[in-house]
């Protein structure tokens, strides 16, 4: 049976890629296209389509406030904001709440 599997993401490529889990002694993914560091994402992923740059940016928002898509326990990832309108509702209540801006993304409610 092979290997479970995770994805991988290189935001400057648009592009996803799933590889098997990071191992003890793997050295940092990367892109086949460019390169670049792939950053690791999470087996509960769904990447939107390439010419979509707007779902682009608002994971690349999600993933440098360190939000990443892993499994729970009832199956997924949880909430996760899709438009860079729910990102910047959410940018300006933590602002106001002064609560941690990954805390605010991946809240169901505000």
């Amino acid at each position: 049976m092979p290997h479970a599997k995770t994805s991988y993401v290189c935001l400057p490529c648009r592009a996803s890629y799933k590889q098997p889990y990071p191992g003890a002694h793997d050295s940092d993914r990367v892109c086949p296209r460019c390169a670049g560091a792939l950053v690791h994402v999470g087996s509960a992923f769904a990447a939107p389509k390439r010419r979509d740059t707007a779902a682009w940016r608002t994971l690349s928002v999600l993933l440098h406030a360190g939000v990443r898509f892993h499994k729970s326990c009832c199956g997924g990832p949880g909430y996760r904001p899709r438009t860079l309108r729910e990102v910047r509702e959410r940018m300006a209540y933590a602002r106001a709440g002064g609560e941690p801006f990954a805390r605010v993304l991946v809240r169901r409610d505000l």
